[in-house]
């Protein structure tokens, strides 16, 4: 989660508390808060499965890394060698073994295993003279077969990440807004319980904002004549926009 998203979560979380402690009767505020409540749950589930997408693509990029040492080591290594000895006889099966799979990107490695592996399969009463093990051979197609899963579990682990993420700069830019329109409803009825407005206005500080970052805080308790303003990261601009009054 990125630190704007954490500090707006943590703002309507802040937010939640204070209002749920002090029941309303206003049905709008009532209604604010319910979509209050609802934004932080999706939060909380976004949040979940962005932590979850980013365990996956450490998980693949760990297996990809084993099993290419796996693969270079064991198969690679024997085919390489029995491909040498069986070019003398015939060269143009020994270009299929000539190449090194070990240097390059993880998708050179996997394009270059699975003609090796192909190759291999086509020729094997040829290179049965020379030593090919169908054991090793048959490692070969389980390994090839793991690094593709371990591929698929990473790019979908990105794409989830991505997808999780974006969830949650909505989510935090809309609990800026909601927190925005209960402001003054609670700005009101807290008006003659310096207490509760305290509370209201240091619950709507958007807190650890980096120093000048442009993102103004929702409310300070010295001065409660300040609207809160939860801003977007960055804008120097309320999130969502200023709602100005009609002409």
């Amino acid at each position: 989660m990125d630190a704007r998203s954490r500090r707006h979560i943590q703002m309507g979380t802040s937010v939640r508390d204070v209002a749920r402690a002090r029941p309303d009767s206003d049905a709008g505020n009532n209604t604010s808060l319910a979509q209050l409540e609802g934004l932080l749950t999706r939060g909380q589930q976004a949040a979940t499965a962005q932590r979850e997408a980013q365990v996956d693509v450490r998980t693949a990029a760990a297996q990809k890394r084993e099993l290419r040492r796996a693969m270079l080591l064991g198969p690679i290594a024997h085919l390489a060698e029995v491909g040498r000895l069986a070019a003398k006889e015939n060269p143009e099966l020994g270009k299929a073994f000539g190449s090194k799979p070990g240097v390059g990107t993880y998708l050179m490695l996997q394009t270059t295993a699975l003609t090796m592996q192909a190759a291999a399969e086509a020729s094997k009463e040829v290179l049965a003279k020379y030593g090919l093990s169908e054991s090793v051979l048959a490692q070969f197609g389980q390994l090839l077969d793991q690094f593709d899963a371990a591929v698929t579990l990473g790019r979908n682990g990105r794409t989830a990440r991505k997808g999780a993420t974006l969830e949650l700069r909505r989510v935090s830019t809309m609990i800026a807004q909601t927190v925005r329109i209960m402001d003054a409803r609670n700005r009101q009825r807290f008006q003659d319980d310096p207490q509760a407005l305290g509370a209201w206005l240091s619950a709507t500080k958007v807190l650890g904002a980096p120093k000048g970052s442009g993102s103004p805080v929702p409310g300070d308790a010295g001065t409660p004549d300040t609207p809160a303003s939860p801003v977007v990261e960055g804008s120097g601009t309320p999130a969502g926009g200023e709602v100005r009054p009609a002409a």
